[in-house]
């Protein structure tokens, strides 16, 4: 009874948002008043000062923890429920044909997949523990590192971080400088070690529900990606080398006990199996064409039901074959998925009017944002630096479609486009798609906001006991000096 109050328990937190909605759909409409979605046409009327709710979310998360935790920590989610409602009562009450269907819009189509696929590798990764004699020498933590990057783009950064967090963890736990370590986790294992396939990050996988072809991203970003992991880990391995030989001559680190230890043991592998069915699942639903089905207007297609579905199931598998002992060993607790879940339902909420004015285009209050995005270099840069703040996955949908409307392109066209070498292929929309995967991407780790799975390293480290920055305090420290350099190089070379 105990397991099923438990999967229940995690699983409430992606569809419960959506149930009040339904509820006052269905008492305040009748089924034929629903209007066709217009989130460019309702971009141009909105007020720029409708945004003031997501600012807030933001702002909320960023200073709410340095100098209120205590608070923060036991209302968050009464904190993301007061700004979306704020944008959400007065939206409905101006619009409420065309406020309805966005918000349902965004949250079926867009939020409980991304939810769910998150949940699902969350779960199962949680299963999978990790141990050894290996200490946090720079060469087992840049191999840690680099291990765990390749394997995000295959599990996802989500997946690959619950699987390597806590054996970084442990290889630290003697070292006094350990901050770094998790910072450059988050660049590289929770962000750009997922851009080689849709499985990877959250803004991809938005890409792939939206007819991105599933191997796409691997031919067209992997050149990038393979530049900025060998610099950032070059650059980690130097630092983490200086610290490691500062502590070792001060005697701080303290060698682990190698007694009854092995150099790897991996306990919960089936867990692996499961994850493949999920990676199964999504490929699927790229290459399955199950039909659609309508749900008040807005049309849902049936292969994707069935991959989220799957997911769940594949989840509640894990729970129920795993040992307890073995997600107790992992100190594993729903917490960080419950924070991503109820802040991601509030921050998708209040994106609804920023993404619906950048839909507007020229006709809607950002134009002079829209002006600039004219090269692959614009939509690098724009989409990036949004994407650090705005979060990346719904804002690499919002270039995305910019990208189809400047071309004059739609949806249904976009594997043809990118298909090399072809009559069809468009190389413009190749080359703005390809900025906008990689500014979202990779700029996504320039801020605990910028990818949800950057929350849930925070979170566990926290807890693990690593004095980890602030909200500013990783930026300034860690993502302004070390990343964006790095950044600026490969606009150079690539764009």
């Amino acid at each position: 009874m105990k397991q099923t109050r438990t999967v229940s328990f995690a699983i409430i937190p992606a569809l419960t948002a959506l149930l009040p909605l339904l509820l006052i759909a269905d008492l305040a409409l009748p089924g034929g008043a629903w209007a066709a979605g217009g989130g460019g046409a309702i971009g141009k009327i909105l007020p720029w000062w409708s945004a003031v709710p997501f600012i807030g979310i933001l702002l909320s998360i960023a200073l709410c923890p340095l100098f209120t935790p205590r608070f923060w920590h036991l209302h968050y989610g009464k904190a993301t429920i007061f700004w979306a409602l704020l944008f959400a009562l007065p939206f409905l009450y101006a619009f409420p044909h065309v406020a309805l269907y966005e918000i349902l819009h965004i949250f079926l189509v867009d939020y409980i997949p991304f939810i769910i696929l998150l949940w699902g590798l969350f779960t199962i990764a949680g299963g999978i523990v990790i141990t050894g004699s290996f200490s946090g020498t720079p060469i087992i933590n840049t191999a840690m590192l680099c291990m765990g990057t390749f394997l995000a783009s295959w599990v996802g950064t989500t997946g690959a971080a619950m699987v390597m967090i806590r054996p970084v963890l442990n290889a630290n736990k003697t070292r006094q400088n350990k901050v770094h370590t998790i910072c450059f986790f988050i660049f590289l294992v929770a962000n750009i070690g997922g851009s080689l396939t849709p499985l990877g990050d959250p803004p991809l996988f938005l890409g792939f529900l939206h007819q991105v072809p599933f191997f796409w991203v691997t031919k067209a970003i992997l050149p990038h990606m393979l530049f900025t992991v060998a610099v950032l880990l070059a650059i980690f391995f130097m630092l983490d080398s200086f610290y490691f030989f500062r502590e070792k001559k001060t005697e701080i680190i303290v060698e682990p006990e190698k007694e009854k230890t092995v150099l790897l043991k991996i306990e919960g592998s089936y867990n692996f199996i499961l994850l493949a069915g999920v990676v199964g699942m999504v490929v699927t639903s790229g290459c399955w064409d199950g039909g659609n089905c309508s749900v008040r207007g807005i049309e849902l297609q049936w292969q994707n039901l069935a991959r989220d579905a799957m997911i769940i199931v594949f989840g509640i598998l894990s729970l129920v074959i795993t040992p307890k002992r073995l997600r107790h060993a992992n100190d594993f607790t729903w917490f960080p998925i419950q924070e991503v879940a109820k802040l991601f339902a509030g921050i998708f909420v209040t994106i609804i009017p920023l993404l619906a004015m950048l839909k507007a285009g020229m006709e809607g209050p950002l134009s002079g944002l829209i002006a600039l995005v004219k090269e692959p270099i614009h939509y690098y840069w724009i989409t990036g630096g949004l994407s650090s703040f705005l979060d990346n996955a719904p804002t690499y949908l919002t270039f995305f479609n910019l990208a189809l409307g400047q071309l004059g392109l739609t949806e249904s066209m976009v594997p043809a486009a990118l298909a090399a070498n072809t009559a069809t292929a468009n190389p413009a929309f190749i080359s703005f798609l390809t900025a906008v995967s990689v500014g979202a991407v990779f700029m996504g780790a320039n801020t605990y906001i910028g990818n949800a799975p950057n929350f849930m390293i925070n979170s566990i480290a926290k807890e693990f006991g690593v004095n980890m920055p602030s909200f500013f305090g990783y930026m300034f420290k860690y993502s302004i000096p070390i990343l964006m350099p790095v950044f600026i190089v490969v606009g150079f070379i690539f764009f």
